[in-house]
């Protein structure tokens, strides 16, 4: 996808919007509400036009109603509510989905995999909403798709049913789906996605994989300032505040090297030496706060 635009009216919703999904992959889609993330994504999946841009999704174009069918067949998608009506029981709704497909999987396997086992029989509208959140999911894997967007999928679960989630994403990857998730929970993006794109103001600030998103991900060493030594002797450039030291680098295994070099030559103890790496999420809140770059 490349160079995507969207306006309403005057407002321009997306700007310039230009990522790659490779096959195999998960990839998070990280940004505000109104930062045109949805937009984006709406865009994807055939549920909205485009004004400018070059959109490829498994060989389609998503907005060619003549090829539409061809390319449902093969997408699996998990939108934050769908509607489904409350009278069918969760085999009556994933059977019926299923038959949409050309080679969908078994549908108590789907029910097995989203963890709805007891709830198999229910009707739609006796289940909590984490459960039908469950089910959202199942309906967007029960296809068997090659592509899934999972949009928000693990909204209103609890600790124990996001990890299953989780798991059950892995699954998927494991089986050669490609995934494109969004997500407002930065632990969620960072343990699961290969790379990350984060849009802000409809347009896309940074990318790429969680571990090191947009160099930006500066690592803190810290330490108390040894018995004897002045700040003027440490190996490294570092701010002295008491006898707490601090260092701020982009290439720690080199001033590790360094320091611990010369703390074993010199028999000088690091006490309380801590290397802390920021959060995805203090990188995301850094792209899109108050005070982010324009």
């Amino acid at each position: 996808m490349g160079g995507l635009s969207k306006r309403y009216g005057a407002l321009r919703a997306v700007r310039d919007v230009s990522f790659s999904v490779a096959e195999g992959e998960v990839f998070a889609l990280l940004g505000p509400n109104g930062a045109g993330k949805t937009t984006t994504v709406e865009i994807l999946e055939g549920f909205r036009s485009r004004d400018e841009g070059h959109v490829d999704v498994l060989g389609f174009d998503p907005a060619d109603r003549a090829t539409s069918r061809q390319l449902r067949e093969r997408l699996g998608i998990v939108l934050q509510e769908l509607a489904v009506e409350p009278f069918l029981t969760v085999r009556e709704v994933l059977t019926r989905t299923a038959g949409f497909y050309p080679d969908p999987r078994p549908v108590d396997e789907v029910i097995e995999l989203v963890g709805l086992d007891e709830k198999a029989d229910a009707r739609v509208k006796h289940l909590s909403g984490g459960q039908q959140r469950r089910l959202d999911v199942g309906l967007g894997i029960v296809g068997r798709p090659e592509l899934i967007f999972l949009d928000e999928p693990t909204t209103g679960f609890d600790p124990a049913a996001r990890r299953g989630a989780w798991s059950l994403v892995r699954s998927l990857r494991g089986e050669g789906s490609t995934v494109v998730l969004t997500t407002h929970y930065m632990d969620e993006a960072e343990e699961l996605a290969d790379r990350v794109a984060v849009i802000a103001g409809g347009r896309i600030v940074a990318q790429g994989d969680p571990a090191s998103l947009g160099s930006r991900r500066e690592v803190h060493i810290r330490f108390r300032l040894p018995d004897g030594v002045t700040p003027d002797r440490l190996p490294v450039p570092a701010a002295v505040d008491g006898d707490r030291v601090s260092i701020e680098t982009t290439d720690e295994v080199a001033v590790l090297h360094r320091l611990t070099g010369w703390a074993l030559e010199g028999g000088v103890p690091l006490a309380g030496l801590t290397v802390e790496r920021a959060s995805l999420e203090d990188v995301y809140l850094q792209l899109t706060g108050p005070q982010a770059p324009a």
